[in-house]
C-alpha cells in the first residue's frame, strides 16, 4: 500500500510541478511580457546543449557505458562543424561534419570501453584531453560562417504566447533538441529497443541469456548517442554563437552529466532539469541589471547549482545497475 501511495505521489509531483511552473510563467508573462519572454528564451538558449549532452549520457548509461567524454565530443563537434562550414561555405556541410565528429568520438569511446574493455572513466577523460589538444592546436582565428544559421517559425505553434516565442521561433538544432527528447523517452520505455537497452544496462547476463548480443548493442548505442553530442557541439558554434573559441564548451559536458543524474536517466525529466539550470542562469543575468552582480558570479552559478543538485540527488536516484561494468560472456553480472 505504501508503495502505491509513493508511486502515486511521484507521478502527481511529476505532472504537478511542470504545471505549476507553467502557470507561474504565464502569470509573470501577463505582468511583464518583455522580461518574461526574454528570460524564457535565454533559458532555452542555455539549456539546448545541456539537453542534447544529457541525452547522450542517458543512452550510454542506460546501455551500461559511462560517458565522461561528452565534453570532448561536444568540443570536437563544435570545431569540426564551424571550420568545415567556413571552409566549404556550406552550412549543411558544417552540420554534417559536426554530427560525424560526435559519432567518431562515440565510436572511439565504444571501441575502448566495449571492445577493448578499457576503464570507462579513463576512456572518457582521454577523449576530453585529446579533444582539447586537437582543437587548440589546429585552431585558426579569422574564420567566419558564410551565413548565419536560419531561424525557423513553426506554423501555428510559433503563435502561442510565450511558449511559441520560446520554443518554436528558433533554429533547427534547438527544434531538434525539443523533438528528440519525447521521441527518445517513448523509444526508451515503449519499444523493443528501449527494453533491450535497459536490460543490457541493468542485468546484461540475463539479456545475453535472452539472446541479446550485449556488447554489439552497447557499441551501437554509444555510437548513435554521438549524434546527439555532435548536434550539441554544432549548436554551440553554428547556431548559438556563429563562432568558435578554444574550450568554448566551458564544462557543459559535465553539467550535462549532472542534469542526467538529476533527471534520473529519463529523457523528459532531463529536459525539465536542463530548463531549471537555464532559468537559474537567465534569472542571474536579469538580476545583473537590477543588482550589481559581478559577471564571474553569474558564470559560476551553473557549477554551484551542479554541486547542490548532486548533493540533493545523492541517494534519491539509482543509476543503471551494470553501468561502468564491461560485459564478459559467461560471467554473472
Amino acid at each position: 500500500m505504501a508503495g502505491i501511495v509513493t508511486w502515486q505521489f511521484r507521478h502527481l509531483l511529476a505532472i504537478g510541478t511542470p504545471l505549476l511552473i507553467l502557470i507561474a510563467a504565464y502569470l509573470f508573462y501577463f505582468v511583464d511580457q518583455t522580461v518574461a519572454t526574454s528570460m524564457c528564451a535565454n533559458a532555452w538558449f542555455f539549456a539546448v546543449p545541456l539537453v542534447l549532452g544529457a541525452l547522450t549520457g542517458v543512452i550510454g548509461e542506460r546501455s551500461g557505458v559511462v560517458n565522461i567524454g561528452i565534453e570532448g565530443q561536444m568540443l570536437t563537434a563544435a570545431f569540426a562543424s564551424f571550420f568545415t562550414a567556413a571552409a566549404t561555405k556550406s552550412l549543411v556541410a558544417g552540420v554534417a561534419a559536426g554530427i560525424l565528429a560526435g559519432v567518431a568520438m562515440g565510436a572511439f569511446l565504444a571501441w575502448t570501453t566495449v571492445t577493448a574493455r578499457m576503464d570507462q572513466i579513463i576512456a572518457g577523460v582521454a577523449i576530453n584531453i585529446v579533444a582539447t589538444g586537437i582543437t587548440s592546436f589546429f585552431y585558426k582565428s579569422g574564420a567566419q560562417l558564410p551565413v548565419n544559421m536560419p531561424q525557423w517559425n513553426v506554423p501555428v505553434l510559433s503563435k502561442i504566447p510565450l511558449i511559441g516565442e520560446t520554443f518554436f521561433q528558433t533554429g533547427p538544432i534547438a527544434l531538434f533538441a525539443l523533438l528528440i527528447a519525447p521521441v527518445l523517452h517513448f523509444a526508451m520505455f515503449r519499444t523493443r529497443w528501449g527494453l533491450r537497452t535497459r536490460a543490457i544496462g541493468e542485468y546484461p547476463s540475463a539479456a545475453d541469456t535472452a539472446g541479446i548480443n550485449v556488447n554489439r548493442m552497447r557499441f551501437v548505442n554509444v555510437v548513435l548517442a554521438g549524434i546527439l553530442a555532435g548536434a550539441a557541439g554544432t549548436y554551440l558554434s553554428m547556431e548559438a554563437t556563429s563562432s568558435f573559441s578554444r574550450g568554448m564548451t566551458a564544462g557543459r559536458g559535465f553539467l550535462a552529466l549532472a542534469i542526467m543524474i538529476f533527471g534520473a536517466w529519463r529523457p523528459l525529466r532531463v529536459v525539465a532539469a536542463a530548463l531549471f539550470f537555464g532559468f537559474a542562469n537567465a534569472l542571474a543575468s536579469q538580476l545583473q541589471g537590477v543588482v550589481d552582480i559581478p559577471q564571474q558570479f553569474v558564470t559560476l552559478l551553473p557549477y554551484v547549482l551542479t554541486l547542490a543538485v548532486l548533493a540533493i540527488a545523492a541517494g534519491r536516484v539509482r543509476a543503471p545497475a551494470a553501468e561502468g561494468v564491461p560485459f564478459i560472456k559467461g560471467e554473472g553480472q
